[in-house]
C-alpha cells in the first residue's frame, strides 16, 4: 500500500507561520519546493492549498488545510473522498509534543494524543488507521519552560530548537520517496535509525 495523500498540519495566516504547531506545513512546503513544477494552490472545494505531483513515479496529492488546526478533517476527508483515497494511503505530518526537537518518527494508527488536528481527521476518515509522520517539537516541561501547552505550540521555537526541527524535517524528507513507493517498513527503519 503506497501513500497517495500527504497532509501537512498547521494554521493558516502569517501570524502562525513560524509557530511550532505549523511543523507539518513546514515539511510539506519543503517537499513541494523540492519537486520540479510543484506549486501548492488554493482549492476552495477542499478549503486547502493543494498540489498534485509525482514522487518516485507515483501520483501523490499534497494538502495543507486552511481551516485552522481543529477543523483539519474537513479538508482531508473531502479530498480523500473525492479522489477515492483510503485512510491507509494517507500520511499526516504534524508537530509532536512527546518527542524532542530533532526527532521524527513514522507510525500507523494510534490515538490522537490530544492533538486536535488528528482528532478531527480521525472523525472525518472514520478510523485511526492512517499514517502519521511526527515531527518532535518538545514539551514545555521537557524544555524547562513555564508555559501552557496551548501557548507553547502557538509560539516560535527558540533558535536552537528550530535548527533541530529543521534537521528532523530534512531527515524525514529523505524517506518520502520510500513512503510513496509503499516501502513503509524500510522508510520507518531508515528514519528511526537516522
Amino acid at each position: 500500500m503506497s501513500i497517495r495523500l500527504i497532509v501537512g498540519l498547521g494554521n493558516p495566516g502569517p501570524e502562525y507561520e513560524q509557530t511550532r504547531h505549523n511543523a507539518g506545513f513546514w515539511l510539506v512546503d519543503n517537499l513541494a519546493n523540492s519537486l520540479p513544477g510543484c506549486r501548492l494552490q488554493r482549492e476552495s472545494r477542499f478549503n486547502a492549498l493543494v498540489a498534485k505531483t509525482s514522487i518516485a513515479g507515483n501520483d501523490v496529492w499534497l494538502l495543507e488545510p486552511q481551516t485552522y488546526m481543529n477543523r483539519s478533517g474537513q479538508s482531508v476527508g473531502a479530498l480523500a473522498r473525492f479522489y477515492k483515497i483510503n485512510p491507509d494511503e494517507v500520511l499526516v505530518v504534524h508537530d509532536e509534543l512527546d518527542m524532542l526537537p530533532g526527532v521524527a518518527k513514522l507510525k500507523k494508527g494510534g490515538s490522537s494524543g490530544g492533538h486536535n488536528g488528528l482528532k478531527d481527521i480521525t472523525a472525518a476518515l472514520g478510523t485511526q488507521e492512517y499514517w502519521r509522520l511526527r515531527i518532535g517539537i518538545g514539551h514545555p516541561r521537557s524544555l524547562n519552560l513555564q508555559q501552557a501547552v496551548a501557548d507553547f505550540v502557538l509560539h516560535r521555537p527558540r533558535r536552537e530548537e528550530q535548527s533541530l526541527i529543521d534537521e528532523s524535517i530534512d531527515k524525514a524528507l529523505h524517506i518520502i520517496p520510500l513512503v510513496c513507493e509503499g516501502k513503509l517498513d524500510t522508510a520507518m527503519m531508515r528514519l528511526h535509525s537516522a
